[in-house]
């Protein structure tokens, strides 16, 4: 019998700290055939991997991710259950996802990290999901909205710094910018972090998005 590509995972809740179920894909199961501009994955298999990254509590509503850090801020929890758990229906997001549940997690993390006030980083990359995944739905106005939040979010980010403890480097952000910017039509943002990263590349080992960013970077030169 075909081992499923799916498993059940139990997981404490970070608000709330009681216990519920979700499910994750075993590493495997994961083929990924190719990647879009944005790192998107394109899978070869039906199996798509960061359709669960996000957790879901069935008890209180709140959405997280690993990238949440467990720290909530005073008040934080209380703002929490105003507006998430009190309105909270119960839903269990366990089993398998189709695209449209995946973006509920996704929406629901987002609020939930907004509330909580998560770093700028996590932020950006709950925000890029959703668009990746209004992008399998060609939905395109509600994707280039979300790729919209995911620029800023990364802009402020790197502002910041406070992708520094993530497993997001600078280099990587500056091209994320400069991908989404370009998407977005913003060309001088674009051109700016594009440059960043030109400029950066003796002290960078990231020799793929280096080559990437330039060779993005001379496309717009030959546009123009």
């Amino acid at each position: 019998m075909e081992l499923s590509p799916y498993y059940e995972k139990q997981m404490d809740c970070i608000q709330c700290k009681k216990k519920f179920k979700t499910t994750k894909v075993r590493t495997k199961s994961l083929k990924i055939a190719a990647s879009d501009f944005d790192f998107r994955p394109i899978y070869e298999n039906d199996v798509n991997g960061y359709f669960y990254n996000v957790f879901v509590c069935e008890h209180c509503g709140f959405a997280f991710t690993d990238d949440f850090s467990t720290y909530f801020k005073p008040g934080a929890n209380d703002l929490i259950r105003q507006k998430i758990t009190d309105k909270w229906v119960h839903h269990d997001f366990s089993g398998e996802r189709t695209a449209e549940q995946a973006l509920q997690t996704y929406q629901l993390a987002l609020v939930s990290g907004q509330l909580k006030d998560e770093k700028h980083v996590t932020l950006a990359g709950l925000s890029l999901r959703c668009a990746w995944i209004y992008r399998t739905l060609n939905k395109k106005e509600a994707e280039t909205r979300f790729i919209h939040l995911a620029r800023d979010q990364y802009i402020s980010s790197f502002s910041t710094g406070d992708y520094a403890s993530s497993n997001m480097t600078e280099i990587r952000i500056c091209y994320l910018v400069a991908v989404l910017s370009r998407q977005l039509g913003d060309r001088d943002q674009a051109i700016r972090y594009f440059s960043t990263i030109i400029e950066q590349q003796r002290q960078s080992n990231e020799t793929k998005i280096i080559e990437m960013a330039k060779d993005a970077w001379q496309e717009m030169r030959d546009q123009q």
